[in-house]
């Protein structure tokens, strides 16, 4: 017989990775949101979880539960097969814990193949997200890149977390780019994916003496950035990184592609094609139609984002940042790595 879990048991085992997630829901149910790292083999897909959904409500529990065993019948040899692929122990979950992950797990245990089901479901996850959230344990300081739009500060973190140093990349667990064209070429996450990903990184640099992450607003697209987080960016030092007009122009063009999201582009601009000059706002509009991004891009950042930035900028004191000029996105990485603790040296956690 299958054996049962609660989520403070999983959670230490997850973080070993001495243990695989199956979540057994349908794929959209997955797609919106899951525990990291999980895997999805469905109970139902979506037409069948429809399906049963509809006799549920409009005929009845016992109609849906007869449907529900016919349909699953019919899947069993290919479930086992899939679960026989995975080595390793294994959870298995759903939405509350209930008739799919149960159902799943009695029918392997049969199969002699033994599997955990967590208790509560993936609702009792979300449930510890939430809390840890709510009562974060922070135990660390932060460095804060701050500066200009297109002055590579997401790349510059990327590069520092290749090497081993402790990032939180915001944008890249919101998959938004933080601006009005963040969205392009991506999906960005929901409030629940952004906060799971969150915390998972909060528990992985818990013992850090700083992490780094990017200067943000209370928002990354659809997702809205914790209190705490923003307090904490708020008394931290400020890493300004000030790089030349035309490589932070290179740099956004690199980064969005804006030859591959012509159309995408110019939806994003018409929202804020009213909060710039009308001859600049026009100016804009036939670069974009033309494809002169690079015209497009300057004209943005002279007429709005850096206004924007400069405005914010002065809530900073002096003595709460540092001014970083650089060239390029090269020497930005080197000077930022000049400028904080240096890996592995205990008598060295103070910024330079």
């Amino acid at each position: 017989m299958f054996s049962n879990i609660v989520i403070e048991e999983l959670i230490p085992l997850i973080e070993k990775e001495d243990v695989v997630l199956i979540d057994v829901r349908s794929p959209s149910e997955y797609k919106n949101f899951s525990m990291p790292g999980s895997i999805n083999i469905p109970f139902f897909d979506d037409a069948e979880r429809a399906e049963i959904g509809t006799i549920y409500k409009q005929v009845s529990v016992d109609a849906a539960k007869e449907r529900g065993l016919e349909i699953i019948s019919a899947k069993l040899p290919e479930l086992i097969r899939e679960f026989k692929k995975i080595e390793g122990d294994k959870v298995v979950f759903c939405w509350r814990g209930g008739m799919r992950s149960r159902t799943t797990a009695t029918l392997l245990s049969l199969m002699d193949i033994h599997v955990s089901r967590l208790e509560g479901g993936i609702r009792e996850y979300r449930k510890w997200v939430v809390d840890q959230l709510d009562q974060p344990e922070i135990a660390f300081d932060a460095i804060v890149l701050n500066g200009l739009t297109g002055a590579g500060k997401t790349r510059i973190l990327k590069a520092l977390q290749k090497e081993g140093y402790p990032v939180m990349d915001l944008e890249g667990m919101a998959n938004h780019k933080g601006s009005i064209f963040g969205h392009i070429g991506v999906e960005p996450h929901n409030q629940k994916v952004f906060d799971s990903l969150l915390v998972k990184k909060m528990r992985e640099l818990h013992d850090s003496p700083y992490v780094l992450f990017e200067a943000e607003g209370n928002r990354i697209g659809k997702a809205a950035i914790p209190p705490w987080l923003s307090d904490l960016k708020g008394r931290s030092l400020q890493l300004v990184i000030d790089m030349p007009m035309e490589e932070r122009v290179k740099e956004i063009l690199k980064d969005y592609q804006p030859e591959q999201y012509q159309e995408e582009c110019m939806e994003a601009f018409l929202w804020i094609k009213t909060r710039m000059p009308q001859d600049v706002a026009a100016q804009i509009e036939e670069d974009l139609e033309t494809g002169n991004f690079s015209s497009a891009v300057r004209l943005l950042l002279e007429y709005y984002y850096d206004s924007r930035y400069k405005h914010t900028a002065l809530q900073y004191p002096d003595t709460q940042k540092k001014v970083l000029k650089v060239r390029n996105i090269d020497e930005a990485i080197q000077t930022v790595k000049d400028h904080i603790p240096r890996l592995g040296r205990e008598d060295d956690q103070q910024p330079v």
